[in-house]
């Protein structure tokens, strides 16, 4: 039986005197009051009570262990309270993780921002060494983790903060050498940039897009900044993130390619534990999230 169930039933007796008082105030029966008294003196191995017809004493160790019991209950219902509290408060520490890409770019700024705007909320914020596994992180003590790939995973929850719009692009000095693209099928035929995680390039929306498979790979690096640097030298065609690659396409050192195709913008997931629950920490900083990325959108590019 409950160890905790039969202190409480305890505790009660030895406050108010009697089992038929303590089952009135618990909301129970005299004798499963009892019951429970005999199988905790059974289970610490001492009487704990003497009994009479007319009323319930305690025993030099029954007082012992009464005060015992009564302070441990305090503390489980004071720690529940502040654990609850803290729920509910938009305090303490947040574990988040994401991909190396992402963290160093948008995501990077957005959630500096968070930090200075909730300095109550201490923020850990890795980047990179994520699991295949979508829920992996819960297990590596991660509260939230960042995607840009949809998720059918009902170990855990997700929340769109963004798109993050992307640019096909390519400094005027290589296309001054090797011409520009007129179809996408032409990237056969051009030196690539390409992410270690992205080999595999969108071109166009909706049912006109198609899947190119880069073979003519110039540079491969797993961090966009630095394919971002080789096309600005002009190595060769970059799939990049518009935001970083802003001010390259507006100064022209980058130009945009097949404009009118464009490319499909990532969706930006935020995915975190599973229940209906949501501690107040983690709902203040996704939609805190969701609110700087629409307050700072990305300006268009005019090609």
């Amino acid at each position: 039986m409950d160890r905790l169930l039969l202190m409480h039933s305890f505790v009660t007796v030895a406050q108010v005197g009697s089992f038929s008082g303590a089952a009135k105030k618990l909301g129970s029966s005299g004798s499963l009051v009892s019951r429970h008294v005999a199988e905790l003196e059974r289970q610490v191995g001492v009487r704990l009570v003497n009994r009479t017809a007319r009323s319930v004493s305690l025993t030099e160790p029954g007082r012992r262990y009464a005060e015992f019991a009564a302070r441990i209950l305090d503390e489980i219902e004071a720690e529940d309270a502040g654990i609850a509290q803290l729920h509910d408060r938009a305090e303490g520490t947040l574990s988040v993780i994401c991909p190396k890409w992402i963290g160093s770019l948008d995501l990077g700024d957005a959630i500096a921002a968070f930090s200075a705007a909730h300095p109550k909320i201490q923020i850990r914020f890795e980047l990179g060494g994520m699991s295949d596994r979508t829920y992996d992180f819960l297990d590596s003590g991660f509260d939230i983790a960042f995607h840009t790939r949809d998720l059918r995973d009902s170990s855990v929850r997700l929340k769109k903060i963004s798109s993050l719009p992307f640019v096909l692009c390519a400094s005027e000095e290589y296309i001054e050498q090797h011409g520009s693209l007129t179809h996408p099928n032409d990237l056969a035929a051009h030196d690539c940039l390409v992410h270690l995680n992205d080999p595999v390039w969108r071109i166009g929306h909706g049912h006109a897009s198609t899947l190119h498979k880069i073979r003519n790979i110039a540079f491969s690096s797993n961090s966009y900044i630095a394919l971002q640097k080789a096309a600005v030298h002009g190595r060769g065609i970059a799939l990049l993130p518009q935001r970083p690659a802003y001010d390259d396409l507006v100064s022209g050192a980058l130009q945009v390619l097949l404009p009118e195709l464009a490319v499909p913008d990532r969706p930006l997931y935020a995915i975190y534990g599973p229940g209906r629950d949501t501690p107040r920490k983690v709902s203040v900083f996704l939609d805190f999230l969701a609110g700087w990325f629409a307050r700072n959108p990305i300006p268009g590019i005019r090609p």
